[in-house]
Protein backbone atom coordinates (compact mmCIF):
# COMPACT_ATOMS: atom_id res chain seq x y z
CA UNK A 1 0.00 0.00 0.00
CA UNK A 2 1.43 3.41 -0.90
CA UNK A 3 1.51 6.56 1.22
CA UNK A 4 -1.80 8.35 1.10
CA UNK A 5 -3.83 5.15 0.86
CA UNK A 6 -7.37 5.13 2.16
CA UNK A 7 -7.03 2.20 4.55
CA UNK A 8 -7.83 3.03 8.17
CA UNK A 9 -4.88 2.63 10.59
CA UNK A 10 -4.83 -0.73 12.32
CA UNK A 11 -2.80 -2.03 15.23
CA UNK A 12 -1.38 -5.50 15.63
CA UNK A 13 -1.68 -7.45 18.88
CA UNK A 14 1.30 -6.99 21.19
CA UNK A 15 3.23 -10.26 20.99
CA UNK A 16 4.64 -10.15 24.52
CA UNK A 17 4.09 -13.91 24.98
CA UNK A 18 6.34 -14.68 22.00
CA UNK A 19 10.01 -15.20 23.09
CA UNK A 20 11.13 -13.26 19.98
CA UNK A 21 9.50 -10.15 21.45
CA UNK A 22 12.25 -10.03 24.08
CA UNK A 23 15.12 -11.04 21.78
CA UNK A 24 17.62 -8.17 22.04
CA UNK A 25 19.11 -8.67 18.58
CA UNK A 26 15.72 -8.83 16.87
CA UNK A 27 14.60 -5.74 18.78
CA UNK A 28 17.71 -3.88 17.63
CA UNK A 29 17.05 -4.80 13.99
CA UNK A 30 13.50 -3.46 14.26
CA UNK A 31 14.63 -0.27 16.00
CA UNK A 32 17.12 0.38 13.21
CA UNK A 33 14.57 -0.34 10.50
CA UNK A 34 12.04 2.05 12.01
CA UNK A 35 14.51 4.77 12.99
CA UNK A 36 15.91 4.84 9.45
CA UNK A 37 12.41 5.36 8.02
CA UNK A 38 11.63 8.05 10.60
CA UNK A 39 14.90 9.86 9.92
CA UNK A 40 14.07 10.03 6.24
CA UNK A 41 10.53 11.28 6.81
CA UNK A 42 10.64 13.64 9.84
CA UNK A 43 6.93 14.45 9.68
CA UNK A 44 6.73 13.94 13.44
CA UNK A 45 9.57 16.36 14.32
CA UNK A 46 7.39 18.68 16.43
CA UNK A 47 5.34 16.16 18.41
CA UNK A 48 7.57 15.47 21.41
CA UNK A 49 11.20 15.37 22.48
CA UNK A 50 11.83 11.85 21.16
CA UNK A 51 12.05 12.76 17.50
CA UNK A 52 14.37 15.80 17.79
CA UNK A 53 16.67 13.70 19.98
CA UNK A 54 16.62 10.87 17.46
CA UNK A 55 17.17 13.07 14.42
CA UNK A 56 19.99 15.03 16.10
CA UNK A 57 21.63 11.76 17.14
CA UNK A 58 21.69 10.54 13.54
CA UNK A 59 22.48 13.91 11.93
CA UNK A 60 25.47 14.47 14.23
CA UNK A 61 26.94 11.01 13.63
CA UNK A 62 30.01 10.42 11.48
CA UNK A 63 28.09 9.73 8.27
CA UNK A 64 24.90 11.57 9.12
CA UNK A 65 23.08 8.28 8.68
CA UNK A 66 21.99 5.53 11.03
CA UNK A 67 24.82 3.19 10.05
CA UNK A 68 27.29 5.19 12.13
CA UNK A 69 25.13 5.37 15.26
CA UNK A 70 25.71 2.92 18.07
CA UNK A 71 22.61 1.14 19.37
CA UNK A 72 23.77 2.00 22.87
CA UNK A 73 23.05 5.66 22.09
CA UNK A 74 19.34 5.09 21.34
CA UNK A 75 18.18 5.15 24.95
CA UNK A 76 17.80 8.95 25.53
CA UNK A 77 15.51 9.24 22.51
CA UNK A 78 13.50 6.18 23.55
CA UNK A 79 13.20 7.41 27.14
CA UNK A 80 11.71 10.68 25.87
CA UNK A 81 8.66 8.85 24.45
CA UNK A 82 5.57 9.28 26.64
CA UNK A 83 3.45 6.69 24.78
CA UNK A 84 0.99 9.44 23.86
CA UNK A 85 0.20 7.67 20.54
CA UNK A 86 0.00 10.93 18.60
CA UNK A 87 2.66 9.93 16.06
CA UNK A 88 0.69 6.78 15.26
CA UNK A 89 -2.71 8.51 15.27
CA UNK A 90 -2.01 11.85 13.59
CA UNK A 91 1.35 12.06 11.82
CA UNK A 92 2.85 8.82 10.59
CA UNK A 93 1.99 7.93 6.98
CA UNK A 94 3.51 4.47 7.38
CA UNK A 95 1.26 2.86 9.98
CA UNK A 96 -0.41 -0.46 9.11
CA UNK A 97 -1.79 -1.39 6.63
CA UNK A 98 1.10 0.42 4.90
CA UNK A 99 3.81 -2.07 3.91
CA UNK A 100 6.35 -0.30 6.17
CA UNK A 101 4.18 -1.38 9.12
CA UNK A 102 5.31 1.25 11.66
CA UNK A 103 3.92 1.46 15.18
CA UNK A 104 6.44 3.71 16.90
CA UNK A 105 4.81 3.84 20.38
CA UNK A 106 4.47 0.08 20.60
CA UNK A 107 8.09 -0.32 19.50
CA UNK A 108 9.11 1.96 22.38
CA UNK A 109 6.94 -0.17 24.64
CA UNK A 110 8.80 -3.28 23.43
CA UNK A 111 12.16 -1.68 24.27
CA UNK A 112 10.92 -0.92 27.79
CA UNK A 113 9.50 -4.41 28.14
CA UNK A 114 12.94 -5.81 27.37
CA UNK A 115 14.47 -3.44 29.92
CA UNK A 116 11.89 -4.52 32.48
CA UNK A 117 12.59 -8.21 31.74
CA UNK A 118 16.31 -7.50 32.31
CA UNK A 119 15.44 -5.76 35.61
CA UNK A 120 16.71 -2.41 34.34
CA UNK A 121 13.58 -0.45 35.33
CA UNK A 122 14.43 2.00 38.08
CA UNK A 123 13.23 1.32 41.62
CA UNK A 124 11.52 4.73 41.74
CA UNK A 125 9.58 4.10 38.52
CA UNK A 126 8.27 0.83 39.88
CA UNK A 127 7.18 2.40 43.16
CA UNK A 128 5.42 5.33 41.49
CA UNK A 129 3.42 2.91 39.34
CA UNK A 130 1.97 1.17 42.42
CA UNK A 131 -0.97 3.56 42.44
CA UNK A 132 -3.36 1.38 44.45
CA UNK A 133 -0.81 0.64 47.15
CA UNK A 134 0.26 4.27 47.32
CA UNK A 135 -3.31 5.52 47.44
CA UNK A 136 -4.27 3.17 50.26
CA UNK A 137 -1.11 3.92 52.25
CA UNK A 138 -1.44 7.70 51.96
CA UNK A 139 -5.21 7.93 52.36
CA UNK A 140 -5.15 7.76 56.20
CA UNK A 141 -2.42 10.42 56.33
CA UNK A 142 -3.60 12.49 53.37
CA UNK A 143 -3.27 15.77 55.28
CA UNK A 144 0.38 15.14 56.06
CA UNK A 145 1.07 13.72 52.59
CA UNK A 146 -0.45 16.76 50.87
CA UNK A 147 1.54 19.10 53.11
CA UNK A 148 4.77 17.22 52.47
CA UNK A 149 4.32 17.16 48.68
CA UNK A 150 3.52 20.85 48.22
CA UNK A 151 6.15 22.61 46.14
CA UNK A 152 6.50 25.21 48.91
CA UNK A 153 7.79 22.56 51.29
CA UNK A 154 11.42 22.80 50.27
CA UNK A 155 12.83 20.27 52.73
CA UNK A 156 10.48 17.36 52.06
CA UNK A 157 10.43 17.98 48.29
CA UNK A 158 14.23 18.05 48.14
CA UNK A 159 14.35 14.73 49.99
CA UNK A 160 11.67 13.35 47.64
CA UNK A 161 13.68 14.42 44.60
CA UNK A 162 16.78 12.67 45.93
CA UNK A 163 14.93 9.45 46.76
CA UNK A 164 12.41 9.19 43.90
CA UNK A 165 13.73 11.47 41.15
CA UNK A 166 10.51 13.53 41.15
CA UNK A 167 11.44 17.16 40.53
CA UNK A 168 11.01 19.30 43.62
CA UNK A 169 9.30 22.02 41.58
CA UNK A 170 6.71 19.80 39.90
CA UNK A 171 3.14 20.22 41.14
CA UNK A 172 1.79 16.84 42.26
CA UNK A 173 -1.82 15.71 42.70
CA UNK A 174 -3.14 15.70 46.23
CA UNK A 175 -4.61 12.68 47.97
CA UNK A 176 -8.16 12.35 49.24
CA UNK A 177 -8.77 11.16 52.78
CA UNK A 178 -11.61 8.95 51.55
CA UNK A 179 -11.65 7.18 48.18
CA UNK A 180 -14.36 8.06 45.69
CA UNK A 181 -15.68 4.48 45.69
CA UNK A 182 -16.37 4.78 49.45
CA UNK A 183 -17.78 8.31 49.19
CA UNK A 184 -20.22 7.24 46.49
CA UNK A 185 -21.53 4.31 48.53
CA UNK A 186 -22.18 6.58 51.51
CA UNK A 187 -24.82 8.65 49.71
CA UNK A 188 -27.86 8.00 47.56
CA UNK A 189 -28.32 10.09 44.46
CA UNK A 190 -31.80 10.84 43.21
CA UNK A 191 -32.29 9.61 39.65
CA UNK A 192 -34.38 11.93 37.52
CA UNK A 193 -37.13 9.62 36.31
CA UNK A 194 -38.54 12.35 34.06
CA UNK A 195 -35.32 12.63 32.05
CA UNK A 196 -35.26 11.38 28.44
CA UNK A 197 -32.34 9.07 29.25
CA UNK A 198 -34.15 7.37 32.15
CA UNK A 199 -33.61 3.63 31.82
CA UNK A 200 -29.91 3.80 31.04
CA UNK A 201 -27.60 2.17 33.57
CA UNK A 202 -23.88 2.82 33.85
CA UNK A 203 -20.93 1.60 35.86
CA UNK A 204 -18.43 4.35 36.65
CA UNK A 205 -14.94 2.86 36.59
CA UNK A 206 -13.41 5.28 39.05
CA UNK A 207 -9.77 4.99 37.92
CA UNK A 208 -6.96 5.33 40.45
CA UNK A 209 -6.70 9.10 40.00
CA UNK A 210 -10.37 9.82 40.67
CA UNK A 211 -10.55 7.24 43.44
CA UNK A 212 -7.52 8.39 45.44
CA UNK A 213 -6.74 11.91 44.24
CA UNK A 214 -9.72 13.82 42.88
CA UNK A 215 -13.15 12.38 43.72
CA UNK A 216 -14.79 15.64 42.55
CA UNK A 217 -14.53 14.39 38.94
CA UNK A 218 -16.46 11.27 39.94
CA UNK A 219 -19.10 13.24 41.84
CA UNK A 220 -19.57 15.56 38.86
CA UNK A 221 -20.10 12.58 36.56
CA UNK A 222 -22.55 10.96 38.98
CA UNK A 223 -24.57 14.15 39.36
CA UNK A 224 -24.79 14.88 35.63
CA UNK A 225 -25.78 11.31 34.81
CA UNK A 226 -28.40 11.06 37.56
CA UNK A 227 -29.79 14.44 36.49
CA UNK A 228 -30.26 12.91 33.05
CA UNK A 229 -31.94 9.77 34.35
CA UNK A 230 -28.97 7.38 34.29
CA UNK A 231 -28.69 4.91 37.17
CA UNK A 232 -25.04 4.78 38.26
CA UNK A 233 -22.89 2.40 40.25
CA UNK A 234 -19.25 3.00 41.14
CA UNK A 235 -16.87 0.07 40.84
CA UNK A 236 -13.12 0.20 41.34
CA UNK A 237 -11.33 -3.16 41.52
CA UNK A 238 -7.86 -1.76 40.76
CA UNK A 239 -5.78 0.43 38.43
CA UNK A 240 -6.02 -0.06 34.66
CA UNK A 241 -2.25 -0.57 34.51
CA UNK A 242 -1.25 2.45 32.42
CA UNK A 243 1.49 3.48 34.93
CA UNK A 244 3.01 -0.01 34.63
CA UNK A 245 2.67 0.07 30.84
CA UNK A 246 4.90 3.17 30.84
CA UNK A 247 7.86 1.06 31.97
CA UNK A 248 6.99 -2.05 30.03
CA UNK A 249 5.58 -4.34 32.70
CA UNK A 250 3.07 -5.87 30.29
CA UNK A 251 2.48 -8.99 32.38
CA UNK A 252 1.34 -6.84 35.32
CA UNK A 253 -0.97 -4.87 33.02
CA UNK A 254 -2.48 -8.15 31.81
CA UNK A 255 -3.14 -9.27 35.38
CA UNK A 256 -4.85 -5.97 36.19
CA UNK A 257 -6.91 -6.24 33.02
CA UNK A 258 -8.17 -9.69 33.99
CA UNK A 259 -8.99 -8.63 37.55
CA UNK A 260 -10.88 -5.49 36.51
CA UNK A 261 -12.74 -7.35 33.77
CA UNK A 262 -13.82 -10.06 36.20
CA UNK A 263 -15.59 -7.44 38.33
CA UNK A 264 -16.96 -5.20 35.57
CA UNK A 265 -18.25 -7.79 33.12
CA UNK A 266 -21.07 -9.13 35.37
CA UNK A 267 -22.46 -5.58 35.39
CA UNK A 268 -22.34 -5.53 31.61
CA UNK A 269 -24.32 -8.76 31.61
CA UNK A 270 -26.96 -6.96 33.69
CA UNK A 271 -27.30 -4.22 31.08
CA UNK A 272 -24.88 -1.61 32.40
CA UNK A 273 -22.60 0.46 30.23
CA UNK A 274 -19.02 0.97 31.46
CA UNK A 275 -17.72 4.53 31.69
CA UNK A 276 -14.08 5.42 32.35
CA UNK A 277 -13.56 8.81 33.96
CA UNK A 278 -9.99 9.48 32.75
CA UNK A 279 -8.92 9.26 29.06
CA UNK A 280 -5.81 7.15 29.67
CA UNK A 281 -7.90 4.55 31.46
CA UNK A 282 -10.57 4.56 28.75
CA UNK A 283 -7.79 4.03 26.20
CA UNK A 284 -6.51 1.04 28.16
CA UNK A 285 -9.91 -0.64 28.43
CA UNK A 286 -10.97 0.10 24.87
CA UNK A 287 -7.73 -0.46 22.93
CA UNK A 288 -4.60 -1.50 24.82
CA UNK A 289 -6.07 -4.40 26.81
CA UNK A 290 -7.50 -6.14 23.70
CA UNK A 291 -4.07 -5.83 22.05
CA UNK A 292 -2.31 -7.28 25.10
CA UNK A 293 -4.83 -10.12 25.54
CA UNK A 294 -6.36 -10.58 22.09
CA UNK A 295 -7.43 -14.17 22.80
CA UNK A 296 -9.47 -13.19 25.88
CA UNK A 297 -13.09 -12.81 24.75
CA UNK A 298 -14.09 -11.24 28.07
CA UNK A 299 -11.58 -8.43 27.52
CA UNK A 300 -13.05 -7.90 24.05
CA UNK A 301 -16.60 -7.78 25.40
CA UNK A 302 -15.65 -5.24 28.06
CA UNK A 303 -13.84 -3.14 25.46
CA UNK A 304 -16.95 -3.01 23.30
CA UNK A 305 -19.06 -1.88 26.29
CA UNK A 306 -16.73 0.92 27.44
CA UNK A 307 -17.05 4.63 26.76
CA UNK A 308 -15.20 7.72 27.88
CA UNK A 309 -17.36 9.97 30.09
CA UNK A 310 -17.47 12.82 27.54
CA UNK A 311 -18.28 10.34 24.78
CA UNK A 312 -21.15 8.95 26.87
CA UNK A 313 -22.69 12.36 27.62
CA UNK A 314 -22.57 13.29 23.93
CA UNK A 315 -24.18 9.97 23.08
CA UNK A 316 -27.07 10.79 25.45
CA UNK A 317 -27.42 14.28 23.96
CA UNK A 318 -27.68 12.87 20.43
CA UNK A 319 -29.98 9.92 21.16
CA UNK A 320 -32.23 11.11 23.98
CA UNK A 321 -31.32 14.75 24.58
CA UNK A 322 -29.92 16.30 27.75
CA UNK A 323 -32.10 17.74 30.47
CA UNK A 324 -32.22 21.54 30.27
CA UNK A 325 -31.37 24.03 32.98
CA UNK A 326 -27.70 24.59 32.15
CA UNK A 327 -27.50 28.08 33.59
CA UNK A 328 -24.59 28.52 36.01
CA UNK A 329 -22.02 28.44 33.23
CA UNK A 330 -18.85 30.36 32.34
CA UNK A 331 -18.98 32.76 29.40
CA UNK A 332 -15.90 31.16 27.88
CA UNK A 333 -13.97 27.92 28.28
CA UNK A 334 -10.58 26.91 26.91
CA UNK A 335 -10.28 23.16 26.61
CA UNK A 336 -7.07 21.21 26.15
CA UNK A 337 -7.68 17.99 24.20
CA UNK A 338 -5.75 15.26 25.98
CA UNK A 339 -3.60 13.02 23.77
CA UNK A 340 -5.16 9.83 25.15
CA UNK A 341 -8.62 11.19 24.39
CA UNK A 342 -7.55 11.88 20.81
CA UNK A 343 -5.96 8.43 20.60
CA UNK A 344 -9.36 6.83 21.26
CA UNK A 345 -10.33 7.84 17.72
CA UNK A 346 -13.78 8.99 18.85
CA UNK A 347 -13.60 12.64 17.83
CA UNK A 348 -13.39 15.67 20.11
CA UNK A 349 -16.20 14.54 22.41
CA UNK A 350 -15.29 16.84 25.28
CA UNK A 351 -15.54 19.81 22.92
CA UNK A 352 -18.92 18.58 21.69
CA UNK A 353 -20.03 18.23 25.29
CA UNK A 354 -19.01 21.75 26.28
CA UNK A 355 -20.67 23.19 23.20
CA UNK A 356 -23.95 21.94 24.61
CA UNK A 357 -23.67 24.85 27.06
CA UNK A 358 -25.72 27.75 25.69
CA UNK A 359 -24.02 31.12 25.17
CA UNK A 360 -20.58 29.76 26.01
CA UNK A 361 -17.54 30.29 23.79
CA UNK A 362 -15.39 27.16 23.62
CA UNK A 363 -11.77 27.56 22.49
CA UNK A 364 -9.85 24.38 21.69
CA UNK A 365 -6.14 23.75 22.25
CA UNK A 366 -5.01 20.65 20.36
CA UNK A 367 -1.36 20.38 21.39
CA UNK A 368 0.65 18.30 23.81
CA UNK A 369 0.65 19.53 27.41
CA UNK A 370 4.14 18.11 27.89
CA UNK A 371 3.24 16.07 30.95
CA UNK A 372 3.11 12.49 29.69
CA UNK A 373 1.96 10.51 32.74
CA UNK A 374 4.77 10.30 35.29
CA UNK A 375 7.35 11.33 32.68
CA UNK A 376 6.93 15.07 33.09
CA UNK A 377 7.42 15.22 36.85
CA UNK A 378 10.81 13.48 36.84
CA UNK A 379 13.76 15.79 37.43
CA UNK A 380 15.50 14.88 34.15
CA UNK A 381 12.34 15.75 32.17
CA UNK A 382 10.55 18.49 34.11
CA UNK A 383 12.01 21.54 32.35
CA UNK A 384 11.52 19.88 28.96
CA UNK A 385 7.93 19.09 29.91
CA UNK A 386 7.28 22.75 30.74
CA UNK A 387 8.90 23.81 27.46
CA UNK A 388 6.79 21.39 25.41
CA UNK A 389 3.64 22.57 27.18
CA UNK A 390 4.42 26.29 26.98
CA UNK A 391 2.39 26.89 23.77
CA UNK A 392 -0.66 25.36 25.47
CA UNK A 393 -0.18 27.49 28.57
CA UNK A 394 0.35 30.64 26.50
CA UNK A 395 -2.74 30.00 24.37
CA UNK A 396 -4.82 29.38 27.48
CA UNK A 397 -3.66 32.68 28.96
CA UNK A 398 -4.18 34.64 25.76
CA UNK A 399 -7.69 33.30 25.25
CA UNK A 400 -8.78 35.03 28.43
CA UNK A 401 -11.46 32.40 29.09
CA UNK A 402 -13.26 32.24 32.43
CA UNK A 403 -12.27 28.60 32.82
CA UNK A 404 -9.56 26.28 31.49
CA UNK A 405 -10.09 22.52 31.45
CA UNK A 406 -8.37 19.35 30.32
CA UNK A 407 -9.75 15.85 30.02
CA UNK A 408 -6.50 14.60 31.58
CA UNK A 409 -6.23 15.74 35.23
CA UNK A 410 -2.43 15.40 35.30
CA UNK A 411 -2.12 17.44 32.11
CA UNK A 412 -4.43 19.98 33.70
CA UNK A 413 -2.17 20.42 36.72
CA UNK A 414 0.85 20.75 34.43
CA UNK A 415 -0.83 23.34 32.19
CA UNK A 416 -1.89 25.37 35.21
CA UNK A 417 1.70 25.37 36.49
CA UNK A 418 2.90 26.51 33.06
CA UNK A 419 0.30 29.28 33.00
CA UNK A 420 1.32 30.51 36.43
CA UNK A 421 5.00 30.43 35.43
CA UNK A 422 4.32 32.47 32.28
CA UNK A 423 2.13 34.83 34.23
CA UNK A 424 4.84 35.48 36.80
CA UNK A 425 7.49 36.00 34.12
CA UNK A 426 5.42 38.38 32.02
CA UNK A 427 3.16 39.96 34.67
CA UNK A 428 0.14 39.02 32.60
CA UNK A 429 -2.56 39.44 35.24
CA UNK A 430 -4.64 36.74 36.87
CA UNK A 431 -4.79 33.10 35.85
CA UNK A 432 -8.39 32.05 35.09
CA UNK A 433 -10.31 29.49 37.09
CA UNK A 434 -9.08 25.97 36.37
CA UNK A 435 -11.18 22.83 36.52
CA UNK A 436 -9.60 19.43 36.10
CA UNK A 437 -12.17 17.92 33.75
CA UNK A 438 -14.89 19.31 31.46
CA UNK A 439 -17.52 17.14 33.21
CA UNK A 440 -17.03 19.41 36.23
CA UNK A 441 -17.97 22.43 34.12
CA UNK A 442 -21.14 20.68 33.00
CA UNK A 443 -22.01 19.71 36.57
CA UNK A 444 -21.49 23.29 37.71
CA UNK A 445 -23.76 24.50 34.88
CA UNK A 446 -26.46 22.25 36.33
CA UNK A 447 -25.95 23.92 39.70
CA UNK A 448 -24.02 21.12 41.45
Amino acid sequence: MSEGGLGAPVRHPIEWKNPDYFDVDKLDLELRRVFDICHGCRRCFNLCDTFPKLFDLIDDSETGELDSVSSGDFKPAIDACTLCDMCFMTKCPYVPPHEFDLDFPHLMLRYRAVENRKKQTSFASKQISETDRNGNLLRPISGFANWATKTGNKVSRSVMQTVTGIDKNAVLPQFSGKPFSAQSKSKTLEINQDAPAFGRKAILYATCFVNYNNPSIGHAAENVLCKNGVETQVVYPKCCGMPKLEHGDIAAVAENAKAVTAELLPWVDKGYDVIALVPSCALMLKFEWPLILPEDKNITRLSESTKDISEYIVDISKKEGLVGGLTARPDGVTIHLACHARAQNMGAKAVEMLRLLPDTDVDVVERCSGHGGSWGVMSENFETALKVGRPVARTALENGSDAVVSECPLAGLHILQGMEQLNNQEDGGSVPEFAHHPIEVLAKAYGF
